[in-house]
């Protein structure tokens, strides 16, 4: 990376999923659990909720700006994103990322060239791309 324009940085205490996250100015400063569905008590947040929040935001923020930079102007659009995690047949576990990008009033052919052109840009689709399965849809808001 040539130029480093922001450092975000987070510590994780106690027991990592079963511990606590906060990041350097307290902005985000979580208990973290292990979730139910693996076999936790849930009772606080986890890698993979934060995983979904920031890339959602991130595409979300990605998807804006290509369209200020093609002078379209969006309206009322969202990201869903839904995180995956599971076994990875080698002993350890994997991500899957589903993103759901909604952008009411345009055409589908022209919110789906926005869709792709964004994760193009967004920092976290070309971080994970090629490292996990990633599928971004467009559906009507």
């Amino acid at each position: 990376m040539q130029n480093i324009g922001y450092t975000a940085e987070a510590l994780s205490t106690g027991a990592g999923r079963d511990g606590r996250v906060r990041t350097d100015d307290g902005r985000v400063d979580l208990d973290m659990a292990v979730p139910k569905d693996l076999g936790g008590s849930g009772d606080g947040s986890n890698p993979e909720q934060l995983f979904a929040a920031g890339y959602a935001a991130c595409f979300h923020s990605a998807l804006q700006s290509v369209a200020r930079q093609r002078k379209i102007r969006l309206t009322d659009t969202s990201v869903g994103a839904r995180v995956h995690i599971g076994a990875d047949g080698d002993g350890g576990f994997g991500l899957a990322v589903e993103l759901e990008v909604v952008v009411p009033d345009l055409p589908a052919q022209d919110a789906r060239a926005l869709a792709d052109a964004a994760e193009r840009a967004c920092p976290y689709s070309n971080a994970t791309r090629g490292n996990i399965d990633v599928t971004v849809s467009v559906v009507d808001g």
